[in-house]
């Protein structure tokens, strides 16, 4: 089965990607997820988006548990470095789960997986 790389490019893209991620590695395959630019504040701790009561009331998960959801599925998220200087983050303030590296090594290991950005 084909991998499926997403690159996530705004912070309130991440609930659509995590889904998507989280279902095709359901599925047996590889997923990663790169959080490009603004995108990667979203991971700072404690990981929380405005609409996560609303999502709990009609029966879903916050993004957080998304998120654990998806690392458990071996979802492998990456935050871009230049984003991490954009959030003010250290690597090292984000879930040890969670990897950092640019688009030039993404691309490199793209083998045929399907690119979708978000």
């Amino acid at each position: 089965m084909r991998g499926l790389t997403v690159i996530v490019t705004a912070p309130g893209r991440l609930r659509p990607a995590l889904e998507l991620a989280a279902a095709k590695a359901a599925l047996g395959a590889r997923v990663r997820l790169f959080l490009q630019g603004d995108a990667v504040g979203a991971l700072r701790p404690p990981v929380a988006e405005a609409d996560d009561d609303r999502f709990r009331a009609a029966g879903l998960p916050a993004l957080a548990q998304l998120l654990e959801e998806a690392l458990a599925l071996n979802v492998r998220v990456i935050a871009c470095q230049t984003g991490l200087d954009l959030a003010g983050l250290a690597a090292t303030a984000l879930d040890r789960r969670i990897s950092y590296g640019g688009l030039v090594s993404l691309m490199l290991d793209l083998d045929d997986d399907r690119l979708v950005a978000l």
